[in-house]
């Protein structure tokens, strides 16, 4: 057994995989004069403390606000409230988490344990106190100020509130009428599911709100436990799981006068997915999607009338997509949004595509006076498949230019002539912030992130007939003729779960496992990001085809690497775990033993908005779509092979996305039908890792699970 890299796995808890210490969340002044960004002190500090870099003159950074001094040594509380915001963004940080800013860049507004804070951005000496407590109620969540940054709006409670810069005239601008009603916030399936944590918008003016209203009081009430401590009362959490209702939404204007609220009216009966909230110059800009999501609306509202018009209209036989950062307007108006036409995902302003299907669009980045700024990878026309490679674009009437030119994963913020372009490649460990004024580098945001002890090798390719982008590792030191290796398949394979990065980091735990004794396989099957709209979508009411891709990727790649198909292991986590229960219960013939991370395992206990989106309303067909799709139904397992296989079963007890019942109903299926198997359960974990002894001991668990049932020395 290998041991030169056993301090690996504390390395990586310690850090939380690296991200402590690298600086992130960047905002740019439009007057390209500050960059904005948060960054904690080392490589294993937690708190992220908020930074500015000074452009004007020669670059420099300077600390804003310190979470230490803030607080003055105390520790940070965390109301439940942010808790759930926390687990909602996947948020394992410490400190000053998220701010936002005004239009000028100027002002930030944050929380830190529960507090308003409030930061003046501009160059040392302009400002007496530049960063100042406001006296409001608290726990506050999502502070943010207007665009003249005159005011701050925050919620507490279920109540939208709103204060002057300098902390006078606190005032409730939208309270809740019952404890089920909550103003300014997302609701479940927006903030877990569609990318959208906000809750409320302010006009470009300064002088109203777009606030939303979430009453969850149709939605399933469910209890969740912590066994270890039973004196302790469960949870109660609204839980829209699929096929029973969701949260009722609706949006308001509210005069910053107090003059009287306008709702914003659309056919919510038919659409009733709150998607996307944009008011620019223009005037508000909704997208609402309809329950099977295979249509939705771009809809301009007017925010004194309620009054809404559509300006442009989607569907599409099995669903649409939602995208980072768009849909947008350009300056004169033009909608901009991405679209997937003629077998490409494109950029579309006003009615013209403006990309081909060389590119595969992922997200909208910026919308300049004459240009937009995308995210992009190879798309099915492309010269080179360029695996793994993500890109930023630039794009026009006149064609498109590539920004970043190395081999990598790469993205952007722009603001004025000034883009801060971050970017991973294989060469390197983490990422490298550049910024660039018109092109050129001009200053290097610098990292504390720790350099790993371990180095990934990774060959990318593509596997079988079908294309399948993979990463192959084998253990250092390998050499030709040492012999056939035990096979373990490292994927999370389902939808917006991309593994296969052109990146170094990205590759660190697979490379870990393969200095076990493995041969590790990372493979990006259909419905994975990146590739194409058909690919993403040959998923539709079939889960089940992401296992055959998974199949098709280790036979094929045996043909050219040293794979042992006799000893051929999984794991994964979430939708990854999922896979890997699905793989040693379904194909016991291709695979001897799994590990399974929070596996769904029946999808009637997943969520609306995600589940119906692939596998349709559970009442249609008689629930066979679910049957075929889950592991476990009413009956028990669900189409198990006969052949048993060892598998090891990990679950957060406090984990409120997947909960623990999907697990614990796996393990009575199997037991019922006389499977043996390992149960794991991580009292206080939810569905995050971020405790730095469990992050630890789990990587170690597993490897000696998979050794014990693999039989390897």
């Amino acid at each position: 057994m290998p041991t030169d890299h056993l301090s690996f796995p504390r390395q990586h808890a310690r850090t939380q995989r690296f991200t402590l210490g690298a600086p992130r969340a960047f905002t740019v002044a439009p007057d390209g004069s500050r960059v904005v960004f948060l960054r904690s002190a080392s490589g294993t500090e937690r708190a992220q403390a908020l930074w500015v870099l000074d452009l004007d003159g020669a670059p420099h950074e300077r600390p804003v606000a310190d979470p230490a001094a803030l607080l003055a040594g105390a520790g940070e509380r965390l109301s439940a409230a942010e808790r759930a915001r926390r687990e909602r963004s996947r948020e394992g940080g410490a400190g000053i988490v998220g701010y936002a800013v005004d239009e000028a860049v100027g002002t930030a507004a944050f929380t830190l344990s529960g507090r308003l804070y409030v930061a003046d951005l501009r160059p040392e000496g302009s400002s007496p106190a530049p960063v100042r407590q406001l006296d409001v109620p608290g726990p506050v969540i999502d502070p943010r100020p207007s665009p003249d940054g005159r005011h701050v709006a925050y919620t507490v409670g279920g109540a939208l509130r709103v204060v002057a810069a300098d902390g006078s005239g606190d005032r409730a601008v939208a309270e809740p009428e019952s404890e089920s009603v909550t103003y300014g916030l997302a609701e479940f399936a927006a903030a877990e599911e569609m990318d959208r944590a906000r809750g409320f918008w302010w006009a470009p003016d300064s002088s109203a709100l777009l606030v939303e209203r979430a009453d969850d009081a149709p939605v399933a009430r469910w209890w969740i436990a912590d066994p270890a401590r039973p004196a302790a009362e469960p949870a109660r959490v609204a839980y829209p799981a699929a096929g029973t209702p969701n949260a009722e939404v609706r949006l308001f204007a509210y005069p910053l006068d107090g003059s009287e609220r306008t709702e914003i009216s659309w056919d919510r009966g038919r659409y009733p997915y709150l998607a996307r909230v944009l008011w620019d110059g223009t005037g508000p800009l909704l997208l609402v999607q309809s329950r099977d999501q295979r249509g939705q609306l771009y809809l301009a509202a007017d925010p004194a009338t309620g009054a809404t018009r559509m300006i442009h209209a989607d569907e599409d036989p099995r669903w649409l997509d939602l995208h980072a950062g768009a849909p947008a307007r350009t300056g004169d108006g033009r909608l901009v949004r991405i679209t997937d036409e003629g077998g490409a995902r494109v950029l579309a302003v006003g009615d013209r595509p403006l990309t081909s299907d060389a590119f595969h669009v992922r997200g909208l980045l910026d919308v300049g006076a004459d240009d937009v700024l995308v995210s992009v990878s190879a798309g099915p026309g492309a010269q080179a498949p360029e695996t793994g490679e993500i890109h930023v674009l630039r794009v026009n009437e006149l064609g498109t230019e590539r920004l970043s030119t190395e081999p990598g994963v790469h993205g952007a913020v722009r603001g004025g002539p000034v883009t801060v372009l971050v970017s991973a490649t294989l060469e390197r460990p983490g990422q490298r912030v550049r910024v660039l004024r018109e092109g050129k580098e001009i200053a290097v945001v610098a990292s504390h992130a720790e350099s790993p002890v371990i180095a990934p090798r990774p060959t990318l390719t593509r596997a079988g007939g079908s294309q399948i982008p993979a990463a192959v590792l084998l253990p250092a030191g390998y050499r030709e003729g040492d012999g056939r290796l035990p096979v373990l398949l490292d994927p999370y394979g389902g939808p917006h779960g991309q593994r296969v990065l052109a990146s170094h980091n990205a590759y660190l735990t697979s490379q870990w496992f393969a200095d076990q004794g493995f041969a590790v396989i990372v493979a990006d099957g259909r419905g994975t990001p990146g590739t194409s709209p058909a690919w993403e979508k040959a998923i539709r009411h079939e889960f089940t085809a992401t296992l055959d891709d998974q199949v098709e990727a280790v036979h094929a790649l045996a043909e050219e690497f040293p794979l042992d198909l006799t000893r051929v292991g999984i794991r994964g986590w979430s939708y990854g775990g999922y896979l890997s229960a699905l793989a040693v219960l379904r194909r016991p013939d291709v695979f001897h033993a799994g590990v399974a991370g929070a596996p769904v395992t029946d999808w009637r206990l997943y969520d609306t908005h995600y589940t119906e989106r692939y596998l349709g309303d559970p009442a249609e067909a008689d629930g066979a779509v679910y049957a075929r799709n889950s592991l476990v139904t009413d009956e028990g397992l669900s189409a198990p092979a006969e052949q048993h296989r060892p598998l090891m079963i990990v679950h957060g007890l406090a984990d409120d996305n997947v909960v623990a019942a999907h697990t614990l109903r796996l393990s009575s299926a199997l037991l019922a039908a006389g499977r043996p198997h390992e149960v794991l359960p991580l009292s206080g974990v939810t569905h995050m890792t971020p405790q730095e002894q469990v992050a630890e001991n789990l990587l170690l668990l597993q490897v000696d699970f998979l050794k014990r049932s693999l039989g390897v020395v």
